[in-house]
């Protein structure tokens, strides 16, 4: 038998991430709530910044973003690296930290990425029990051993919703020991209210061992030009630059990130729209009674509906299908009997809420 490269144990065992389709079965294009993008779009700033020298390779330091960055949080341009999207940041963090012999440590019901970067780098990843879908601090902090090397929080937390509130965040950190790496996967911070943030800045600004991770994916609408950053004391810094890719950022997706972080205007009129669509959407679920769905609480620009009546999370997903939306059915991440509809547009979310209201009428 011919011998042929063999790929190391931990890499077999990883199952690669599922994105959320635009498609229905039968290949009809839908309206896509799936993925959580911006259904307002990208901001017109950034999208007149498109135009750039493709021949060129482009600032490897991303010099001029990480600056417009560092200057809307308060922080040192020094301390904030960016990356291909948050998840490049987010393998890096577990590569950088954790190897064979390892843990990394997140809560059931997290970010699939999490998983595929423990077992990427040769960890293991160890699952926390959830609190109702939420993270139980206490319980990820049971879980805590000599062998953990990278605790994973998404606050808000995709596919849930849920959110951990900046007490809570607090005391995960002091409970944590000191050569323990707490990564804060901030992608949906955003959508949250001006006056609730967790504190996680705060953290990683004061503290050796807190790594902040953040996306211009969501709220700022640019997900295809694959734009993250992450900040944390010096020597994390160091240790993300050495890993990352030389020129991780194009040149469009640094004008236009650029250009968007100068439009704070967007960021505010994207997010008193999903806090007032997302306010409706669950309303009118609420006001179904006793069809048996039950939208959790979100800070995010999704919900996560749990079907625990005769209506099937499968059924709603093929009726929505049917209606035109695809949405996201998660039974992969052990989330069977719920669906994660994306915050849309006004008449979107009105024609889905009608939908699942005669389904679940028609299931009774």
């Amino acid at each position: 038998m011919t011998k042929t490269p063999t790929p190391k144990s931990w890499i077999e065992a990883i199952h690669a991430y599922v994105p959320g389709k635009s498609t229905g079965a039968d290949g009809r294009p839908l309206i896509k709530l799936s993925a959580n993008e911006n259904p307002l779009g990208t901001s017109p700033a950034a999208l007149a910044a498109r135009a750039v020298e493709p021949s060129r390779y482009p600032d490897p330091d991303s010099k001029d973003l990480r600056a417009a960055i560092a200057a809307l949080h308060g922080l040192d341009p020094a301390l904030v690296v960016m990356g291909t999207g948050s998840d490049e940041l987010l393998h890096l963090a577990a590569q950088g930290y954790a190897g064979p012999g390892d843990e990394v440590l997140f809560p059931r019901f997290s970010f699939s990425v999490y998983d595929i970067a423990a077992r990427r780098c040769g960890a293991t990843p160890v699952v926390a029990p959830d609190a109702d879908y939420g993270t139980d601090v206490d319980a990820l902090l049971a879980l805590v051993s000599e062998r953990t090397r990278v605790v994973f929080i998404a606050n808000p937390n995709n596919p849930t919703g849920s959110y951990l509130p900046r007490g809570e965040l607090t005391r995960l950190h002091a409970s944590l020991p000191a050569d323990v790496l707490l990564v804060v996967d901030q992608a949906y911070a955003e959508y949250v209210a001006p006056g609730d943030e967790d504190g996680a800045l705060e953290l990683a600004a004061a503290h050796g061992n807190v790594l902040v991770t953040r996306t211009f994916s969501k709220i700022y609408g640019l997900a295809g030009e694959r734009i993250g950053w992450a900040t944390g004391a010096a020597p994390l810094i160091d240790t993300l630059n050495r890993i990352r890719g030389p020129f991780n950022v194009s040149n469009t997706g640094q004008a236009m990130g650029l250009a968007a972080v100068h439009d704070q205007a967007f960021v505010v009129h994207a997010r008193e729209h999903n806090r007032a669509e997302r306010a409706r959407f669950v309303a009118a679920l609420n006001a179904l009674g006793n069809h048996g769905l039950r939208p959790l609480p979100s800070e995010a620009n999704f919900v996560l509906i749990l079907f625990e009546g005769a209506l099937t999370a499968e059924a709603a997903y093929s009726g929505l299908a049917e209606a035109g939306y695809i949405v996201r059915w998660l039974p992969g991440q052990g989330l069977p009997q719920a669906l994660r509809i994306t915050i849309g547009t006004a008449e979107q979310m009105d024609a889905i809420a009608a939908a699942l209201r005669a389904m679940a009428e028609a299931a009774k």
